[in-house]
């Protein structure tokens, strides 16, 4: 028998909810999810992630006219990165954009974890989602994660269950 965390449990049975209840999510969950966000570790702890919490209807509307998918949810963390806190690296790599990737993940596990689901989005055009939400320049557009409580009949997508093995992801060296 292999040992099996409790994280590495919720991380696997966690998926992408892409239909939600009605449900608003309360501001104290809510709160925990951004905690787990700010905790993430960052490139020389600059902590560039910014959060962008959308629940009131004109924010959810605009989220729509930047994405389809939002799924009805009845929350939307915009992520960005602040590119004046972000580090590059010496061969020009910015930082803040995995920063906030980081974060992002986090904030969605912590949801799991408090029975929220979310769903990952990359799919919007960022000058479209800055200029709808009048970000200023230093504001990088990185992730949406819509969330909320999954409706009854959430289930994970057929690509959820396609994994690859162990052996392709690792080389040991």
């Amino acid at each position: 028998m292999s040992e099996h965390s409790e994280l590495l449990k919720l991380m696997e049975e966690r998926y992408s909810v892409r239909s939600y209840s009605g449900r608003p999510v309360e501001d104290g969950k809510l709160e925990l999810i951004l905690r787990a966000g700010l905790c993430a570790p960052t490139a020389v702890n600059r902590r560039p992630q910014r959060v962008f919490v959308l629940r009131s209807r004109k924010a959810l509307e605009k989220a729509s006219e930047v994405t389809r998918f939002t799924f009805g949810a009845p929350v939307i963390l915009l992520v960005c990165s602040d590119t004046d806190a972000g580090r590059t690296t010496d061969d020009g790599q910015y930082l803040g954009t995995v920063d906030a990737s980081i974060a992002t993940t986090q904030m969605m596990l912590e949801a799991w974890e408090l029975g929220i689901g979310s769903c990952w989005v990359r799919g919007f055009d960022r000058k479209k989602v800055s200029e709808a939400f009048d970000l200023p320049d230093n504001l990088l557009p990185e992730a949406m994660l819509p969330m909320g409580y999954p409706s009854e009949d959430s289930e994970p997508s057929q690509m959820h269950f396609r994994g690859i093995p162990m052996s392709r992801m690792v080389t040991y060296l």
